[in-house]
């Protein structure tokens, strides 16, 4: 006899009463679900813990670079003429400057060709470097006369393969610019009957950048690109290789380059144009006061963290992730004591924050005295540096104990990432337990649901029985009457 809906046949709640049993056979599975919950929501915590310990690490690893506290801004009296940038401490000063010439690459160009596609001549180009001597320049033609040519035997010269395959302008351009023979080569079209013009620029300034070129080869070829400023000159020049010429507080620096570095101790100068002005160079203490605000805002954020991740609301009795968590009241308390441990030094020496201006206060906070801060930074700013960098190959000052610190906290071995691994290890074996759990409770309730099914029929028909046999029972007493 099929039941088409449990219960049917009995006239018993028996839908109920399995409905009832599936939820007290449940229990276990929402015990185990509420704990998978409270896991997710630790691992979460942790990944929170450790971006506002990643913030920290940045701010920490800036400080404890010396770097940042031998930086020079120049700030010149004139703008537009040069630039300048330090990285000693020692060029804080005023310099006055004259620029007179600006360091130039020598560039000279070949007689003109009526297209870029017609073969010229085959050969091999050898381009050297090195610096002219005596002799007069005509502006015009861009040659010299009785002039010498010193190479410079400090750079080697790369030949270059012209044959049928790259015989053409275009060919040897980009033969040329293919070598990198520290020359680079183009085309102008001048707009006049042959105006092809071959440029060749050296990639160097200064004045033994000088090129020399010589062309072993057909005849044409020698005929365009054969020049030697001592000798025969094919090619015309239309600028000179030539220094960069200043003064510095009356000394004469030449420069091969327009970056002049060491000129001023530690210093690199960008010459844009030529001119005169003063330089003052004074230490960059604003990105050193930036860094400082940063590390105090990311501690700061780091306590906001952890206050709401071990918070507890009395009025609901709910608690956040992280209460009670050793991990997390372990890492504040080896950081606070990192912040509050003085650096060694001398008497006079910077050792405290406190002596900065940076101040613990009574939530936990850091709070910065701006007046106090900058006073240290304008009077002692070695000592401040000091006082979180100790130097290349030292493990002292606040900023490189707090970078190792919290490496160690969320390195590979780290306490969080071993809190971390933990819950990750407890999530899986709950993933298991539930899983087998529910196989489990599903093979009960399945087979409840089979014995109420046999009882729903025998019950069926059992009622069946009684009516038949209570039918039989009223015709008997019906016939008898």
């Amino acid at each position: 006899m099929a039941i088409s809906s449990l219960g049917v046949g009995s006239n018993l709640e028996l839908g109920t009463l399995l409905a009832q049993l599936q939820t007290a056979e449940n229990q276990p599975l929402v015990a185990l679900k509420a704990r998978q919950t409270s896991y997710n929501s630790k691992l979460s915590a942790y990944g929170t813990l450790q971006s506002a310990l990643t913030s920290i690490q940045a701010a920490t690893k800036k400080l404890g670079d010396p770097a940042l506290f031998q930086a020079i801004t120049g700030t010149p009296s004139v703008s537009g003429i040069l630039a300048a940038t330090g990285t000693d401490p020692r060029a804080v000063g005023s310099y006055a400057i004259d620029i007179s010439q600006l360091a130039q690459a020598q560039s000279v160009i070949a007689k003109g060709q009526a297209n870029t596609t017609t073969a010229i001549g085959s050969g091999k180009i050898t381009i050297d470097f090195g610096k002219v001597s005596g002799g007069t320049l005509d502006p015009v033609t861009g040659q010299y006369t009785g002039a010498t040519f010193d190479k410079d035997t400090t750079r080697t010269a790369k030949p270059i393969t012209i044959d049928a395959s790259n015989n053409t302008l275009g060919g040897i351009r980009d033969a040329i610019n293919a070598a990198n023979a520290g020359v680079s080569a183009t085309i102008v079209n001048d707009g006049s009957g042959a105006p092809n013009r071959l440029v060749l620029t050296s990639t160097q300034t200064g004045e033994t950048s000088t090129m020399r070129i010589s062309v072993d080869g057909d005849a044409a070829l020698q005929n365009l690109l054969n020049n030697d400023p001592a000798g025969t000159q094919n090619l015309q020049q239309t600028a000179v290789a030539q220094n960069a010429k200043l003064t510095i507080n009356n000394i004469a620096i030449t420069s091969a380059s327009n970056s002049v570095t060491d000129a001023i101790q530690g210093t690199t100068l960008t010459l844009v144009q030529t001119g005169k002005l003063n330089l003052v160079m004074k230490a960059n203490s604003g990105s050193v006061k930036t860094a400082i605000t940063d590390f105090v805002k990311a501690y700061n954020a780091l306590q906001s963290t952890a206050k709401t991740l071990t918070a507890y609301d009395a009025d609901s009795a709910t608690a956040a992730p992280l209460v009670g968590d050793s991990t997390l009241r372990n890492l504040q308390v080896r950081i606070r004591q990192t912040l509050t441990t003085p650096q060694p030094g001398g008497a006079n020496d910077l050792k405290v924050l406190t002596s900065i201006g940076v101040s613990f206060q009574k939530d936990g906070t850091l709070a910065v005295d701006n007046d106090k801060l900058d006073k240290a930074l304008d009077t002692n700013l070695e000592g401040v540096a000091k006082l979180f960098s100790s130097g290349t190959g030292s493990t002292l000052g606040y900023g490189k104990q707090l970078t190792a610190l919290v490496d160690d906290l969320v390195g590979a071995r780290g306490a969080l990432k071993t809190a971390t691994d933990g819950v990750t290890s407890s999530l899986k074996k709950l993933d298991t337990q539930y899983a087998d759990m529910k196989v489990r409770v599903d093979a009960t309730v399945e087979r409840y649901r089979k014995q109420f099914v046999q009882l729903d029929v025998m019950m069926s028909s059992m009622n069946g029985t009684l009516k038949y046999l209570a039918q039989q029972f009223d015709a008997m007493n019906a016939s008898k009457g």
